[in-house]
């Protein structure tokens, strides 16, 4: 079974490669990134975040519903983004119990592979779009307090050093 990855940690911070085929392999990590997320409650899971070094993430921006909407993106890119920035509060499963204000916009258009190799494109906005590019940003290395100041990023980071040391988190 995967586990979470708590920050800090060297694989949150490494771009991903990207998959030539998606294999029963694939699918299966899939399904326990499933599992995982929805176990810690969340609405969106990066592979890196569970370990594994692939440009795969899953978004259920309805996680929390009784009926799921479940979207397996494989090797994505944004086709198209907005330009206008929108503030929301984001949270991320690899910095539990910390939140903060971030600017993304609120609009994109993004095209993947899904977990059968099919060729996918997704126009979306408001929460879904701001799942996806969090997500994203995890496959490049990118996590959300990179978009914070240093000082606040800086402060979150000891937190979760504490954090590791005191529930003995390799």
């Amino acid at each position: 079974m995967l586990k979470l990855v708590y920050a800090p940690d060297p694989i949150l911070k490494k771009e991903c490669q990207p998959l030539a085929q998606v294999d029963d392999h694939h699918r299966t990590l899939i399904k326990e990134m499933y599992e995982v997320m929805y176990d810690a409650n969340g609405v969106g899971l990066a592979a890196p975040q569970v370990g594994l070094d692939m440009r795969i993430f899953i978004v259920d921006a309805a996680a929390r519903e009784e009926e799921k909407t479940p979207i397996t993106m494989i090797n994505p890119k944004i086709i198209s983004i907005e330009d206008d920035l929108v503030p929301y509060e984001e949270g991320c499963l690899s910095f539990p119990e910390h939140f903060a204000e971030i600017d993304r916009p609120d609009k994109l258009k993004i095209e993947y592979i899904d977990e059968n190799n099919k060729k996918k494109i997704l126009s979306t906005d408001g929460f879904n779009s701001r799942i996806i590019q969090h997500e994203l940003d995890h496959l490049n290395g990118i996590l959300f307090v990179d978009h914070l100041s240093r000082l606040k990023r800086d402060v979150i980071i000891r937190k979760m050093k504490k954090f590791k040391k005191e529930e003995k988190i390799v």
